[in-house]
């Protein structure tokens, strides 16, 4: 009987693109994205994006954790409008004092 062995994970760098209003990392040559728009000190968070082929990886838990981290350091509050940040911000009500009212 043989055991597989684990191989190491690959840490997930994001980025922030500023530019292209969003937060990004690039996972096996494909872009996985967290859209958002920037209105005042607030972020409509309107889009995340993880190919099909690396969903269950925890790319957009990150994507989403690299928003809110940047939103607590700079002052900024988050409207979830992407249903995955909506259950994300759910799941993790430490940051429930991010959400715009």
């Amino acid at each position: 009987m043989s055991t597989a062995r684990p191989t190491p994970k690959t840490p997930i760098v994001i980025t922030h693109n500023p530019g292209e209003h969003r937060f990004e990392a690039s996972v096996e040559g494909r872009l996985c994205v967290l859209d958002y728009l920037p209105q005042g000190s607030v972020l409509r968070v309107h889009h995340t994006g993880v190919p099909a082929e690396l969903e269950g990886r925890g790319i957009a838990s990150a994507l989403v954790q690299a928003t809110v981290d940047h939103a607590r350091a700079n002052g900024l509050q988050i409207v979830p409008q992407c249903s995955y940040v909506q259950v994300w911000m759910k799941r993790h009500p430490e940051y429930a004092d991010l959400i715009a009212r």
